[in-house]
């Protein structure tokens, strides 16, 4: 029998602004922060040069000389004026949000709470960056607020993440889940559709294996060439094959067919400033790519969780 449908009536999968609207009763916004970090496969700790794929100034702020509470402040009054956002929550996004010592992250994290109508927390950073005493932080703060710990998976696969200079394995992602989930953080996993070398089958094996871990969020996104990163180098020597927007949606529907259909889905598609973005054109125009995604569901008829299949614990 199919798996039961997605928990919001007349959904056909988990969104997070529904579940951000049932915890707050009105609309919450993240506010992306950057406050100088960097990681450990650009500062030569594991590796140099960073992810492939990898420049922050197509997703982050770019504003990282302000303090916390000024990036709070610009970022506020943008969101009330372009979304109508009442609440927000402070998001750590750019590069690794847990690579430093505990007292300044503590620091970091007080100055955002103090903020005006900021009502939790969201913090960015890789599986081989939390370390017990991070966590434990991590820990005090979602006792006390509304808190995430988002992190970086990509791909389900060592070896794509050996191609990707991601500088971690799957095993150091494993770890990292097991260790938050005792400590029951609210967890979401970052994964990337079309990546160099993966197929539709080992795109379907990670969601799989996210489906298998139990995480509470999980972020989707597509492949796309920034400029200025080892991958538009080699996009443009006509190594890197990029997905049309017509399969992506097809894969995007497979790997919400075979997640929890209580996992809530926090993003369907990446997205980079008009200006940084090579290709693919198609994900310039997001309401069209969102669009075709809620026609490829409604098409099959299907839905999140349709094809989950929970575990059955051994007697």
């Amino acid at each position: 029998m199919p798996s039961p449908a997605p928990v919001s009536a007349g959904q056909r999968y988990a969104r997070f602004a529904d579940h951000l609207r049932q915890t707050f009763g009105c609309r919450v916004h993240k506010v992306a922060l950057d406050v100088g970090f960097t990681c450990p496969n650009r500062d030569g700790t594991v590796a140099v040069g960073g992810c492939i794929y990898c420049n922050n100034t197509s997703f982050s702020p770019g504003n990282r000389r302000l303090s916390v509470s000024a990036q709070l402040e610009q970022g506020k009054r943008f969101l009330r004026q372009r979304y109508g956002a009442q609440k927000f929550i402070a998001y750590f996004q750019a590069y690794t949000n847990t690579y430093g010592d505990v007292h300044r992250l503590r620091d970091l994290y007080d100055e955002a709470l103090a903020g005006a109508d900021i009502v939790g927390l969201a913090i960015g950073t890789r599986p081989d960056c939390v370390p017990e005493t991070v966590l434990d932080l991590l820990a005090d703060y979602a006792a006390r607020t509304y808190l995430w710990l988002e992190l970086g998976l990509e791909s389900g696969h060592d070896q794509t993440l050996a191609g990707l200079n991601r500088g971690h394995t799957v095993a150091a992602f494993d770890d990292a889940v097991q260790r938050a989930q005792q400590r029951r953080l609210q967890l979401c996993a970052h994964v990337i559709l079309g990546l160099p070398g993966e197929s539709a089958a080992d795109i379907l094996a990670t969601a799989r294996y996210l489906a298998a871990l139990r995480l509470d969020a999980v972020k989707l996104h597509h492949l796309h060439v920034v400029r200025q990163t080892v991958l538009e180098k080699r996009y443009h020597r006509g190594e890197v094959c990029l997905l049309s927007l017509d399969d992506y949606a097809a894969l995007v529907v497979d790997c919400l067919e075979v997640l929890p259909p209580d996992t809530i889905i926090m993003r369907l598609m990446g997205d980079a400033p008009r200006q940084m973005l090579v290709a693919p054109t198609w994900s310039l125009d997001k309401r069209t790519a969102l669009r075709r995604i809620e026609q490829e569901l409604e098409r099959r008829d299907t839905y999140q969780g349709k094809y989950y299949r929970a575990a059955v614990p051994s007697a």
